[in-house]
């Protein structure tokens, strides 16, 4: 397996940063001090960072200010919202979710929006519908 960094932007000029390896250990309370001490964050209602990425999965951590919203999104894998800080609404086929501290998971194709109620923290996960990883999936079933 190839190591996989990303690139440096005028953003985040220091960039080189591992995306995808055997393991990527994500600081997370070190990522969240550090999009709000970006521009972006002062600049914006919103900053992110990309945690993993591989052909399978994508996970970024998301800041949003108080009405920020990310509107009318579907997405041909499954997706996860976790709340890590603050609070959100998640309208998903127009059913509201109030997001808590928890996660809301999604099949592919469902339609769904995030609202802020208030500076929040969030996780979002896309797993691609197809993965074109090597190793075989296999299931986890812990209560077996």
């Amino acid at each position: 397996m190839s190591v996989k960094y990303n690139e440096s932007t005028l953003n985040r000029p220091e960039g080189e940063r591992v995306l995808d390896a055997k393991f990527v250990f994500a600081d997370i309370p070190a990522y969240i001090d550090q999009l709000k001490d970006e521009k972006a964050w002062s600049k914006n209602d919103r900053n992110g960072i990309t945690l993993f990425k591989s052909s399978g999965v994508t996970i970024v951590l998301v800041a949003l200010k108080k009405s920020a919203a990310i509107p009318d999104n579907q997405l041909e894998g499954f997706f996860t919202v976790q709340l890590l800080e603050g609070g959100a609404d998640v309208q998903v086929d127009g059913q509201l979710v109030q997001l808590s501290k928890g996660i809301l998971a999604m099949h592919p194709g469902v339609k769904h929006s995030i609202q802020a109620l208030q500076d929040s923290i969030l996780i979002l996960t896309h797993y691609n519908a197809v993965s074109t990883d090597q190793a075989p999936a296999t299931v986890f079933e812990p209560w077996a």
